[in-house]
């Protein structure tokens, strides 16, 4: 499977720049979920702690780090947003981020 990170008009890929913050052992249990999706596809996601948030949105948790996704097709998968768990009007900020993403790249 496919993985797209969402990627600002500019060519910076938030995602992994977001990751790649992250403290050495969240940033290896993610970058493992990840392979894990690109090898072996829509199974993958049996084992993974995911929620659907709305619609075809999504979230995979990882520790307090949440994954905002969407699966375009049985080859594609994209990552709209990545943030820290959090309550409230922030959690709303966050969601909000994502469906904008996914309505912006025509994938909602």
């Amino acid at each position: 499977m496919v993985i797209y990170d969402y990627t600002t008009s500019g060519g910076k890929n938030l995602i992994k720049t977001y990751i790649d913050k992250l403290p050495k052992k969240e940033q290896l249990e993610i970058y493992e979920i990840r392979n894990e999706i690109r090898e072996r596809g829509i199974e993958a996601f049996e084992k993974i702690n995911t929620r659907q948030l709305r619609g075809k949105l999504w979230e995979i948790k990882v520790s307090q780090t949440r994954m905002m996704y969407v699966v375009i097709n049985k080859e594609g998968v994209a990552f709209l947003h990545i943030c820290k768990k959090q309550k409230g009007k922030a959690e709303i900020k966050e969601l909000s981020t994502a469906i904008k993403r996914a309505e912006k790249e025509k994938i909602i």
